[in-house]
């Protein structure tokens, strides 16, 4: 990243949301999740990053995208869907990440059943995102930018 290359965010989208669109639109939108990529890129460009996305419907491959992120990357996003509430192997993953992590969610965990109260991710994220839809797809990115500003921000 010093080499003047602009840094990388690994955006990560977890089980179920290549079904965005489909999938109870009455609680994510219609929206499919190429939309929110797209806002994420445009969003990315605007802040001088870079921006990969990955989905998977599998958490070995999700763990394994974030072990690659380690080597690579300033940021991992993720949207873990359900994993966000029992992949312990996905926390051990990203606790292992020494840049910045944010949580994102489309809906209000929260506001829903719940055994979706409780996050796994949250003990290692930076920050969480949810329940602003789409709009949290960008609000991610300039989270990033920002606390990646202020890491590389003198004194």
């Amino acid at each position: 990243m010093s080499d003047g290359q602009a840094p990388l965010v690994v955006l990560l989208s977890g089980p179920n949301l290549d079904l965005l669109g489909e999938r109870q639109p009455e609680v994510y939108g219609r929206a499919q999740l190429a939309d929110h990529v797209a806002a994420a890129q445009e969003e990315a460009t605007r802040c001088g990053l870079e921006l990969e996305h990955h989905q998977t419907n599998h958490e070995g491959e999700l763990v394994e995208l974030v072990h690659e992120a380690r080597r690579r990357a300033a940021a991992v996003i993720v949207n873990a869907g359900a994993l966000t509430h029992y992949s312990w192997s996905l926390h051990d993953a990203l606790a292992a990440f020494d840049g910045i992590v944010v949580e994102l969610h489309l809906s209000n965990p929260s506001a829903r059943e719940p055994f979706r109260h409780t996050s796994v991710v949250a003990g290692v994220a930076h920050g969480a995102i949810a329940g602003f839809g789409g709009l949290g797809y960008p609000l991610a990115v300039q989270a990033v930018a920002r606390l990646l500003a202020e890491r590389s921000a003198p004194g």
